[in-house]
């Protein structure tokens, strides 16, 4: 489980956008602190210096989710 920076906010378009700190994989689960997935990295986008991500989320209510730490953990590798 990696870090992956705190959640700003939620678009109109229901995805949760967060500011993060390591760049993540497009397609990898992104968990709370109590490790319940939240949702899916969709997009990663903003400059190099400080990117933003956006979670489609798996869950009724992401709007609960802003300002709280989210995490990410890391896809398994094919072989």
């Amino acid at each position: 489980m990696q870090r992956l920076g705190r959640a700003l906010h939620t678009s109109p378009s229901r995805k949760v956008i967060i500011r993060i700190e390591k760049i993540p994989k497009i397609g990898e689960t992104v968990v709370d602190e109590n490790l319940k997935p939240i949702g899916k990295i969709s997009d990663v986008f903003g400059p190099v210096s400080s990117p933003y991500a956006a979670v489609k989320p798996t869950i009724p209510e992401p709007e609960k989710l802003t300002n709280k730490m989210l995490y990410v953990l890391p896809s398994k590798r094919r072989k």
